[in-house]
């Protein structure tokens, strides 16, 4: 009798767990699932909202760079940021003679090491109300909190808020920002 409660009980708890984990969804950008098994580019190309980040990926050379190990932390730009530039800037960052810009700004967006936005909470706090980040262009993004948010100032003065964080890949982490910071 007690091994047959035993084994009624163990067999709940196993279906139980199997319903509980079968909920649990990785986060979606862009209309797709990012998969934390995949790298930041091959999760990227799924996102329709980060269409242009991933054809100025290509256009300045660093798919391989973003296909590496890492830890890499991307703050990686929606279509509708890089549509808040104005009018042609997109197009003639394409061209293949502004490529060291091009690189220059998306770069910009990179941070060495893997930073959750919960490290990125204890660094501002830290700091008492703001972090330095130093990109991989070598520039500084300073993040704070605004109405619970975390946002970035660029070198310029623009800001840029985190609309969804924490979306973990096997070589880092993406956090979708909406506004391209730019470098001085």
């Amino acid at each position: 009798m007690r091994k047959t409660l035993s084994l009624l009980l163990l067999s709940a708890l196993a279906l139980a767990a199997t319903f509980a984990f079968a909920g649990t969804k990785n986060p979606m950008v862009g209309g797709q699932e990012m998969f934390p098994t995949k790298d930041i580019i091959d999760n990227a190309v799924n996102s329709a909202d980060h269409t242009t980040l991933v054809a100025a990926v290509k256009a300045a050379g660093l798919v391989d760079t973003l296909k590496g190990a890492g830890p890499f932390t991307v703050f990686a730009p929606t279509n509708e940021a890089f549509a808040k530039l104005p009018a042609g800037t997109v197009d003639t960052l394409l061209k293949p003679e502004n490529k060291d810009l091009l690189t220059k700004i998306l770069t910009y967006h990179v941070v060495a090491g893997k930073v959750s936005a919960a490290d990125l909470k204890k660094q501002i706090k830290a700091g008492h109300g703001q972090a330095a980040l130093k990109t991989v262009s070598g520039g500084t993004l300073t993040a704070m909190m605004k109405d619970g948010h975390i946002v970035l100032k660029d070198e310029k003065g623009g800001m840029s808020m985190v609309t969804i964080g924490d979306v973990f890949q096997s070589n880092g982490v993406i956090h979708v920002v909406d506004s391209v910071v730019q470098p001085n």
